[in-house]
């Protein structure tokens, strides 16, 4: 062993040189959780360097700040194991593989994935920060992205991976985003949507998202069994698919077909961004997985945990009772291959209707009425803007739509007057 460096007073860490020519440094961390101690070794061809290390983890030490023992995972392992095992039990299935997925294999990982996650530093996420909106991501895409790598990152010091979050905002200022102008559909376009809409098998959806604002799995997952025509009252819930599940042995292998590459620069194919190609161990696609799992639907409470009654007023009322009519003759015309879900919205064998189908639906009503191409959650926020120009009480409107605070309702209070009154007799 060569001679010995600096150390410190106590003799909890210590600084060497080695017979293979490196300065090697040993420090006391504390206890494990098997009762053995607890001691980091460390190697550098620099002396100097090796004693900076030594100092820096003796401070996190002394601060308590000290992460697990073993081997550190980089960024990229963290990531894909906080979004295979953590994220999917506080968020929406839906929400991890078409929000967070797409975003940390797009963005995070190929930028920052190659970083030990003890040796991410603050330097590396303010130049990714800054890099990202020169890649034409918009501030919303910018602060999402920080969001989730944050997020990642504190479940990291929790769970004692790492010491610090370096994206929380004691180390790094996160991205400055401001919300647009919400344009909801004034009374006129909503009544030419309205006027066109009983052509549809399921018209009567469209009086209930212009006059409750529900989201569009609430709407969906509208049972006759959580409503009560008599006293006017609406139980909300909302429909969901269970994850599909590969049921074959190489998941890999089995999606080969639809696997993901990075297109060729400069793609023309995609008018926006290209799509997020597939990870060199992709284990996705299982919905065409010939022996795939899941995929059943599923009710459950709404956005924010718990479900709520909503009153029904008197006109959407009639409109429902005569769309229960409606649907009774097209369950006579299905006969055994409806599947009774007590749905009020189904498709045409009564089971859920696919959100992409009655995404369809509403560009098509938007388009033949003449109406501009308003996306399906304007009309939530028309029916918010609306409900309010009428008088409502804010907070009963935050009721209604289900937010969480009452600071979301209020961007709803900004837009101009419509100078129309009767919001809810649209569905007359």
């Amino acid at each position: 062993m060569g001679k010995r460096g600096p150390q410190n007073p106590f003799g909890e860490w210590t600084v060497y040189e080695g017979a293979d020519g490196y300065f090697h440094g040993r420090i006391y961390m504390g206890v494990k959780a098997d009762g053995s101690e607890d001691r980091r070794h460390v190697m550098y061809r620099d002396r100097d360097r090796a004693v900076r290390e030594m100092r820096r983890l003796e401070k996190l030490r002394d601060a308590g700040q000290v992460a697990k023992a073993g081997k550190v995972p980089t960024v990229a392992q963290w990531m894909r194991t906080w979004l295979d095992t953590i994220a999917p039990r506080t968020a929406q299935q839906s929400t991890v593989d078409e929000i967070y997925r797409p975003k940390v294999e797009r963005w995070i990982i190929p930028r920052l994935g190659q970083h030990k996650l003890d040796r991410l530093l603050p330097e590396h996420v303010d130049d990714f920060y800054t890099w990202l909106p020169q890649q034409g991501l918009s501030s919303k895409s910018v602060l999402l992205i920080h969001q989730i790598l944050s997020r990642a990152l504190k479940m990291a010091v929790r769970r004692q991976v790492v010491a610090r979050n370096v994206a929380s905002s004691t180390y790094v200022e996160a991205p400055t985003h401001r919300d647009g102008e919400i344009e909801p559909l004034s009374q006129t376009d909503a009544r030419r949507i309205l006027d066109l809409a009983h052509v549809l098998p399921n018209g009567a959806r469209w009086s209930v998202a212009l006059a409750l604002g529900l989201r569009q799995g609430e709407a969906l997952g509208m049972r006759w069994g959580c409503i009560d025509l008599q006293a006017g009252t609406l139980r909300v819930f909302q429909v969901k698919r269970t994850r599909y599940q590969h049921g074959c042995e190489d998941a890999h292998e089995c999606g080969a077909e639809w696997h993901r590459a990075a297109c060729a620069m400069p793609c023309k194919r995609h008018k926006k961004r290209c799509p997020t190609p597939c990870r060199p161990d992709c284990r996705f696609h299982a919905q065409h997985c010939p022996k795939r799992l899941g995929g059943e639907w599923e009710f459950k409470v709404p956005k924010g945990g718990k479900a709520r009654t909503l009153s029904i007023p008197a006109p959407l009322i009639r409109e429902l009772k005569a769309h229960w009519r409606k649907q009774r003759k097209l369950r006579e015309v299905a006969g055994e291959a409806w599947t009774d879900m007590d749905l009020c919205f189904p498709n045409s064998l009564g089971m859920p209707l696919e959100p992409h189908d009655d995404w369809a639906d509403w560009k098509w009503l938007c388009k033949a009425a003449g109406v501009r191409d308003a996306r399906l959650h304007d009309a939530r926020h028309t029916a918010a803007t609306l409900l309010l120009e009428q008088g409502v009480d804010i907070r009963v409107v935050q009721e209604i739509l289900g937010h969480s605070t009452l600071a979301v309702t209020k961007r709803y209070t900004k837009y101009r007057e419509l100078h129309q009154a009767g919001a809810l007799s649209l569905v007359t």
